[in-house]
């Protein structure tokens, strides 16, 4: 029998986290006017439109925004049986001498984010390389650190991290599941934020 599903986030907690993640930026940078973000997809690239459009009613200033598939970036493409599913990368705008904001929705090993930092320098060299993220579960493999973050997310390794936008999934919420043993048994098409 599993364990039930524990909701860490419903939409006013999530909303509330990404409101103060746009402050956070805004304050950090001195304003909007420098910033670009760019979301991991799927929902990174969600929650990184819903932070910029946050900042652009706060600022009256339009923010760039770019989206990022990390697939044949990430140090394990090549040990995959399976071929990774690609999708596109669109930053349309000049990363050169910008604050670029990475959003994603969970921050876990940090192998995703080593991944974007990967190719957002391939597009140029930008000023700064911030890291926003709704969750942060721990556990890092990789010496990262996110710059904001939504929720401090103490969890076992085994843990199955969910993140639901309401863009994709028809709901806004963050659950875990505890001792998942299989962890592509998801409900629904939900992604596992923790397999980085």
């Amino acid at each position: 029998m599993s364990e039930p599903i524990e909701v860490i986030m419903d939409d006013t907690k999530m909303n509330r986290a990404l409101t103060r993640i746009a402050h956070e930026i805004l304050e950090h940078n001195g304003g909007a006017k420098s910033i670009a973000l760019i979301g991991v997809l799927t929902r990174g690239a969600i929650l990184a439109r819903r932070i910029a459009a946050i900042i652009e009613e706060l600022e009256k200033v339009k923010v760039d925004i770019g989206l990022m598939d990390i697939s044949l970036y990430r140090d394990d493409v090549h040990s995959k049986l399976d071929q990774p599913v690609i999708q596109r990368t669109d930053i349309l705008f000049p990363v050169v001498d910008r604050n670029v904001i990475l959003v994603d929705d969970v921050l876990f090993t940090g192998r995703t984010v080593r991944a974007a930092l990967d190719q957002i320098v391939d597009f140029g060299r930008p000023r700064t390389i911030q890291l926003a993220v709704l969750v942060d579960r721990g556990h890092r493999e990789l010496p990262i650190k996110a710059d904001y973050v939504g929720i401090n997310l103490p969890t076992r390794k085994s843990d199955l991290v969910v993140v639901e936008v309401h863009d994709k999934d028809g709901t806004d919420r963050v659950s875990v599941q505890p001792n998942r043993s299989n962890r592509n048994q998801a409900a629904g098409a939900a992604r596992e934020g923790g397999a980085e």
